[in-house]
């Protein structure tokens, strides 16, 4: 799959900065990577589930 990956914009401008990038552009899939390591493991959740743990975190 080919994800199309965006930084949080809180962490803009940060040098070294600690974040995590998420790509919604596959129908049904979040998938979320860390930032610092493009070729690193990738985790993949279904919409529902991200739905639900953003809820959660208070997006």
């Amino acid at each position: 799959m080919n994800f199309e990956f965006k930084k949080s914009s809180y962490s803009e401008g940060q040098v070294n900065s600690e974040c995590v990038e998420v790509a919604t552009n596959v129908a049904g899939t979040v998938a979320v990577r860390d930032s610092k390591q493009d070729d690193g493991p990738v985790i993949r959740v279904t919409a529902t589930a991200w739905a639900a743990f953003a809820a959660q975190a208070g997006e």
